[in-house]
């Protein structure tokens, strides 16, 4: 779940470029990406607040259904990244729907984070707690190499032109693969 969450978090800062062109078009190119790279920022600075919220909802009603909420929360924004028309189809709302399903994203980062870490060192061994909740970290690193690998897939697939024009949209759209598997597995546990 955590390196699924994280991926669709590093999509955004790995197009941010394309996202700059389509979203924040408007204005001139540099500024368009200092627009997009501040939405990107959105979500981090959102993070501390998605902590607190689904910390508090995770001790009242559970870990378990908070991890299920953060992740629906963050796939679903995911996707509808992938499906948002841009600033030419519907004007200054594209950027604001994107600035929103920015700070979706951090609030369930946060969420996801946070609380991993702490059911991890809950339910670790005492003499294991810290390796593993290492691992938590690491997978999301896992999630950053993982958005890399599939932006680098899309773009050997689809050529250079669809890429720029609709092709980035694909690593948000294949969020709903993996918002599927992670769901059934947390499911599971």
């Amino acid at each position: 779940g955590t390196m699924f969450e994280w991926y669709d978090f590093f999509l955004y800062g790995a197009l941010a470029g394309f996202i700059a062109r389509h979203f924040f078009s408007s204005v001139s190119e540099s500024t368009g990406f200092i627009f997009a790279l501040a939405a990107f920022a959105v979500g981090f600075v959102v993070r501390p607040v998605g902590a607190l919220v689904f910390g508090r909802i995770g001790d009242l009603v559970g870990r378990k259904n908070t991890f299920l909420a953060s992740l629906v929360i963050m796939g679903l924004s995911t996707v509808l990244v992938g499906f948002l028309p841009g600033y030419d189809t519907i004007g200054i709302a594209a950027p604001i729907i994107l600035v929103g399903l920015r700070i979706m994203q951090g609030l369930a980062i946060g969420g996801e984070f946070g609380g991993a870490i702490t059911y991890v060192a809950e339910h670790a061994p005492d003499d294991r707690r810290g390796l593993h909740t290492a691992c938590i970290p690491a997978t999301a690193m896992a999630g950053l190499l993982l958005s890399l690998i599939v932006i680098m897939a899309t773009r050997t697939v689809i050529a250079p032109d669809a890429f720029d024009d609709w092709g980035w949209r694909v690593p948000f759209l294949i969020s709903v693969l993996l918002l599927a598997v992670s769901f059934f597995i947390r499911l599971k546990l």
